[in-house]
């Protein structure tokens, strides 16, 4: 008995920038898989989809969420950032170590009971690469691992001790475990806000200096050499940083790295007017560090580019700047965002789209990201034309965006992830 096709997405532009596929074509997805790509595809009692002018491409891949667990201090729960993961076209999302932390096998069971439960998108959790992440005793990486963490990280907590950060790779390495880096020296970056540059001395806000990233960048960089560990650098601010990535690349070692996409669009001056919205960490660095970070996704240095979703309730960002926290929501803007910098000119978009498919699969090293025949189906269906008001069709618990009030281009019709139906948007 012939298998029952379950869904026919007909005459879309179907992008796959992992195999270079850019053409009108038919998908028929059968059994959750998607088994074929072609012209005038046929499937007797399937359910249609006409996406004749809209875009067909692979599930988004966002390598840096940063869920809602109770006690995590954060907007909403794994179903709410979930739905609006998939209602921007994401289907596979990186839960980063510090929403429990994620150092024991029952926090890492809930977050995929959770998003199981949900339906919305497949949640990969980060684990902690120690305990509590307190930079001091390792966690059971093997343990975490086999309750089906992806990685290790520290979610930007730091090990001040090198000899720790040094055995952790090790211990990562020996069991072909990923390890997140995100790079800032405490020390250097305590206290600070902004980008240590005009505009935070105009403002009178506690500077970050570029240095704190490139000088932690440049000591993991050695470790990762000495170790050999699969190493991800996250959220590269600033320009000081690329060489560093360029060389250890030249040199083959094995890393990758990725930008969120709120630094590719924002710098400094986003802060006049002392706009919380605009509170991130790493800051918002100068206006040549974000046409540098450009550059640098253009031609590979940073693979992939991220959301860096921190969704934080409205009285987060109600205080004096400095006492503001951190964060930007970035789940609902991610797709449109980078759609932007395609329009803008800024990214070719075959470039641009596999920053956020393909590349953040390659850099976790999970299969997503691609439409590839005889996998589970993840894809999106997308009407790029389209502009939305964001506000009016905002999905995550966190508004706390300084997009929330834009009108951005990209209106998600349908996102299938890994084989199931688990968005249907609107106009």
């Amino acid at each position: 008995m012939a298998a029952k096709a379950h869904l026919l997405i007909r005459k879309g532009r179907v992008i796959d920038p992992a195999s270079g596929r850019d053409e009108v074509a038919d998908l028929l997805v059968e059994d959750g898989r998607l088994v074929r790509i072609g012209a005038s595809l046929d499937a007797p009692g399937a359910e249609i989809v006409e996406a004749e002018g809209l875009w067909v491409i692979p599930g988004l891949v966002d390598a840096c969420v940063h869920l809602s667990l109770p006690d995590s201090g954060r907007a909403g729960d794994v179903t709410s950032e979930t739905r609006a993961a998939a209602g921007g076209g994401i289907t596979h999302l990186a839960a980063q170590p510090d929403c429990g932390p994620v150092d024991s096998t029952a926090v890492v069971r809930l977050i995929r009971e959770q998003a199981g439960q949900a339906g919305f998108a497949r949640v990969l959790p980060v684990a902690a690469l120690t305990q509590h992440l307190d930079g001091v005793q390792l966690a059971e990486m093997a343990t975490l691992a086999r309750a089906g963490c992806i990685a290790v990280g520290q979610a930007g907590a730091p090990v001040a001790d090198a000899l720790v950060l040094k055995r952790g790779l090790e211990y990562a390495a020996t069991f072909d475990l990923p390890v997140m880096f995100r790079p800032q020296d405490a020390a250097l970056a305590a206290g600070g806000c902004a980008h240590d540059g005009p505009v935070a001395t105009r403002l009178g806000l506690p500077g970050i200096p570029a240095v704190a990233e490139s000088v932690e960048l440049a000591r993991d960089l050695l470790l990762v050499e000495a170790t050999g560990v699969r190493a991800h650098f996250q959220q590269i601010s600033s320009r000081e940083s690329l060489p560093l990535l360029r060389a250890a690349k030249a040199r083959g070692l094995p890393v990758t790295a990725d930008v969120s996409i709120h630094h590719l669009l924002l710098d400094e001056s986003a802060l006049e007017g002392f706009d919380s919205h605009c509170h991130v960490i790493p800051p918002l660095r100068g206006a040549a560090d974000r046409q540098a970070l450009l550059a640098a996704v253009a031609d590979g240095t940073i693979d992939a580019i991220c959301s860096q979703h921190q969704p934080v309730g409205s009285s987060s960002k109600a205080a004096p700047f400095p006492a503001t926290r951190p964060g930007i929501s970035g789940l609902d803007t991610l797709l449109p965002l980078v759609l932007k910098l395609v329009s803008d000119g800024d990214l070719p978009l075959a470039r641009a789209l596999d920053a956020v498919t393909a590349a953040p699969a390659r850099c976790l090293g999970i299969q997503a990201g691609q439409l590839e025949t005889g996998r589970p189906a993840s894809l999106c269906v997308l009407d790029a034309g389209a502009t939305r008001a964001m506000a009016s069709h905002w999905l995550s618990a966190g508004r706390n965006s300084p997009w929330l009030d834009a009108t951005l281009p990209g209106i998600v019709k349908l996102t299938v992830c890994h084989g199931r139906l688990s968005w249907r948007g609107g106009d």
